[in-house]
């Protein structure tokens, strides 16, 4: 980046150095200081070894942009990192709100990660194979209706479907929403997985289908993809047929 006041946005993928592009490594290999939420942070500790270090915890997404933008203003070069992609359910559009009407010609790259719909897929088989949908069940910044609309109608238009954020243990009603509305509207058979820690040691996996569907199990680092009506199971993998002629 030729601007001296810059930012670059850096997704960091599922949580592994595996998984971490070469271009978010040396984004973050070439900064001097590395913001972030706590855990991110910790997923990348062996890159940040004797550089400057601010982390927050949940919804310190905003404090976390802010900090960002000060150490920028002063000349630093900033690495403000979430996981999977950067631009998706990220950091990037809360920094580039945060500084549209700021003067200080701050200068954003955002670096792009595997998104956690990628490496969940990965992990399943290949469920993404044809269009698809991606929604978050996260009632922080979207109201629980706007997101029971959402999933309504996806749900009706035969797309698969990721579903981000599905459950915390607070918010545990609209996952068993989404999967009744799909099953309502796809059948008790339509077939769906989960992985939960998508490529990391403690990563689990559930497919089967939708009206068996382990509810329980669900949480925050969990990702849920709900097929359409050409999703299978072959061979113990979850694949969408896409319509090729065999």
């Amino acid at each position: 980046m030729k601007n001296e006041k810059s930012i670059r946005v850096v997704g960091i993928g599922p949580g592994t150095s595996r998984h971490l592009t070469p271009a978010a490594a040396e984004a973050i290999a070439s900064s001097d200081v590395v913001v972030g939420y706590v855990s991110y942070v910790e997923m990348v500790s062996d890159l940040i070894i004797g550089k400057e270090i601010v982390s927050t915890g949940m919804t310190g997404e905003v404090e976390r942009c802010r900090a960002a933008a000060r150490f920028a203003a002063e000349g630093r070069r900033v690495a403000l990192i979430s996981s999977g992609d950067a631009g998706i359910y990220g950091m990037a559009g809360l920094l580039f709100e945060l500084l549209e009407n700021d003067d200080s010609a701050i200068e954003i790259e955002v670096v792009s990660g595997v998104t956690a719909a990628s490496s969940a897929a990965a992990v399943l088989g290949a469920p993404l194979m044809n269009d698809f949908a991606t929604l978050s069940l996260s009632d922080l910044m979207t109201p629980a209706e706007i997101i029971r609309d959402r999933v309504s109608a996806v749900s009706a238009a035969d797309l698969v479907c990721a579903l981000y954020n599905p459950a915390s243990r607070r918010r545990r009603t609209l996952l068993p929403f989404a999967l009744e509305r799909f099953a309502e509207n796809r059948g008790p058979d339509l077939v769906c997985g989960m992985v939960k820690n998508a490529s990391r040691v403690s990563q689990e996996v559930w497919m089967g289908r939708i009206s068996d569907f382990p509810v329980e199990r669900a949480d925050m680092s969990t990702v849920v993809i709900i097929g359409n009506s050409h999703t299978e199971i072959i061979d113990g993998r979850m694949v969408t047929k896409r319509g090729y002629k065999l």
